[in-house]
């Protein structure tokens, strides 16, 4: 693959040198895209070099454009505006790396995998269904997984599932109390929901207990954690620790339930994992290389037993590891699932953990303590840390029962993709048995673009509403592109067009849209390094929507199919399907399904 930036870059280089005898870097040299208002591809900004130059912007960009004219066949014209030199690519270099793409099987997607990287996502709570939050946090995981795959690496999907612990136990005793031995099947509801549904009915008892208590003098905090309820909740904990018969058949009943419940949601949204870790079983690990690293002096013993890791020198503070008692915390589990994680796969080189920016500090001790350890696989470790989603009321809370559901969600999308499609009238097409197959490909790819076109550092305020137009930056404008290429492509399958696999001529004449098009696809292998680099898929969404607004304006702008003989007919279908293989691919790494038709 040539690097168009590069080879300007190398270019211009050698016109400093032989027009002002100016020596610098490539590194000095910057190059940009030019503006969408300006004519151009690429934009050198001239400014930083004037000193050395001993001459005006204009005089600069007029020599050097002159000679990358001249001289190369990478240029074919430029403009100056204010001190910055924009650059036109020549017919005969757009051709050339048309044919690039065109010899390649796949552009963009290295099939090799030769290293390993393993993603951390979703890691649910047994005790509620899945909500708006997990989304974005299963969508961020499930597209990185799928990004670092396309670049080279074989991916392993993992999510660490919260299993144990008193929220666990809040559900178990309100099931007990209000549950009357319910189930799922009997109440016709999916099993995280149904489990849910008791953590809520546990907090709404609790709220009023704490009140009775607070009337009857006791203050707040005190109340908490004496309400009769609560008590129940720690007698069930102290239960499950000592493993008491019946505590532990009710916690893996309730807990199967919502790993049902969660598989039919995983299922719907087309994600699956290759490996499950349980809390329930890694809460203890940790422990023995805490006591190795006491011995090593690496972490310190207070007098009252617990242990502690002085991370001050690095900019952090104190952190207990082990209570005085023996017991974990959740550091101490997290230590030893990151080293249980690397022994079951040896070869991964990295380890990407998608959390909410809420544990920012968490992880950054994590892997500080990891460092201290002398695990070199410590500094491959990542978090991919990124912003809750407010709604236009707030914030969610789990306890109150105030969230969005997942299913809920995805239900409400594919009834207003439903409505949208239909109001648009764009199912004349459709047998009836296959329109609700459309409608759910709609809104799927309208939820998951509109929770991925976000810097995953940035927080979201959700609008379902927003998400489903086909129209603007949305999942169904690019699904629609991609529709529209493929009727273009069946009807020139239809009238005999040859258009697979050809290279082009320097006979044919490229229009600016052409042009802008097959660049736009060229930079597809680097915008994908780029999203790996950044952990990003906001920018493999932004690709997508560039891309199909450029191919919208070459489709009304020219007439594509033509004379179907003609060579220039042939390109522009071969164009077109280019674009369509590039969306697909785009696409699908971020999770989306596309439709032939719409």
């Amino acid at each position: 693959m040539i690097d168009i930036r590069i080879e300007i870059k190398h270019e211009i280089r050698e016109a400093f040198k032989k027009l002002y005898n100016y020596s610098c870097s490539l590194d000095l040299i910057s190059i940009d895209d030019t503006p969408k208002n300006f004519e151009g591809f690429y934009t050198l900004i001239i400014f930083p070099h004037l000193k050395k130059l001993n001459s005006s912007p204009d005089e600069v960009g007029n020599s050097i454009g002159k000679y990358l004219i001249e001289n190369t066949s990478i240029v074919s014209n430029y403009n100056i505006i204010k001190g910055f030199l924009n650059l036109d690519l020549s017919e005969k270099y757009i051709i050339t790396l048309f044919n690039t793409i065109i010899k390649s099987k796949n552009w963009g997607i290295n099939s090799t995998q030769d290293k390993e990287v393993m993603v951390e996502f979703s890691s649910p709570n047994t005790n509620k269904p899945l909500h708006l939050g997990h989304l974005r946090n299963i969508f961020l995981g499930d597209s990185i997984s799928r990004i670092y795959n396309s670049c080279g690496y074989k991916t392993h999907k993992v999510q660490i599932i919260n299993d144990r612990g008193i929220h666990i136990c809040k559900s178990m005793v309100a099931w007990k109390k209000f549950g009357k031995n319910s189930s799922p099947d009997s109440n016709s509801i999916k099993g995280d929901k149904f489990v849910g549904d008791y953590y809520v009915m546990f907090e709404k008892e609790q709220r009023k207990q704490v009140k009775k208590l607070v009337e009857g003098g006791f203050d707040k905090d005190n109340a908490e954690n004496n309400t009769p309820i609560m008590k129940e909740a720690i007698d069930l904990l102290k239960k499950w620790e000592n493993k008491d018969k019946s505590t532990i058949e009710l916690w893996r009943k309730m807990n199967n339930w919502v790993y049902d419940g969660f598989d039919k949601t995983y299922n719907i949204l087309g994600v699956s994992f290759d490996k499950n870790y349980y809390e329930s079983d890694t809460y203890l690990l940790g422990k023995k290389n805490i006591e190795e690293g006491v011995s090593k002096k690496i972490f310190y013993r207070e007098d009252d037993g617990s242990v502690w890791v002085n991370l001050q020198k690095d900019g952090l503070d104190n952190k207990i590891l082990l209570r005085s008692d023996g017991t974990s915390v959740y550091m101490t589990q997290d230590i030893g699932t990151a080293i249980k994680r690397f022994e079951d796969y040896p070869n991964i080189k990295k380890q990407v953990y998608t959390v909410g920016n809420e544990q920012d500090y968490h992880f950054k001790v994590l892997f500080k303590i990891l460092e201290k350890l002398n695990y070199k696989w410590a500094k491959e470790c990542y978090h991919l840390s990124y912003g809750m989603i407010d709604l236009p009321d707030g914030k969610m809370k789990s306890r109150e029962g105030k969230v969005v559901d997942a299913d809920d969600l995805i239900d409400h999308m594919i009834d207003t993709a439903r409505e949208r499609t239909e109001e648009l009238g764009k199912i004349d097409e459709f047998d009836s048995s296959d329109l609700e197959g459309l409608y759910r490909k709609i809104a799927l790819g309208a939820l998951k673009y509109y929770l991925l076109r976000v810097d995953p550092k940035k927080k979201i305020l959700f609008n379902p509403q927003e998400s489903i137009d086909f129209h603007g930056n949305t999942g169904p404008f690019i699904q629609y592109t991609y529709a529209r290429i493929k009727s273009i492509i069946r009807r020139a399958d239809s009238l005999g067009v040859k258009y697979k696999d050809i290279e082009i001529k320097n006979s044919v004449k490229l229009s600016a849209h052409h042009k802008k098009l097959i660049n736009h696809i060229y930079t597809f292998p680097s915008v994908l390094n780029q999203a790996v680099e950044n952990y990003s898929p906001a920018l493999i969404c932004q690709f997508l929507h560039d891309l199909s607004k450029l191919f919208n304006s070459f489709y009304q702008d020219e007439k594509i199919i033509d004379n179907i003989k003609n060579e220039t007919t042939s390109f522009k279908i071969a164009l077109s399907n280019l674009t369509s293989k590039t969306l697909y691919n785009g696409l699908s790494l971020l999770g989306i399904d596309v439709t032939e038709k719409m």
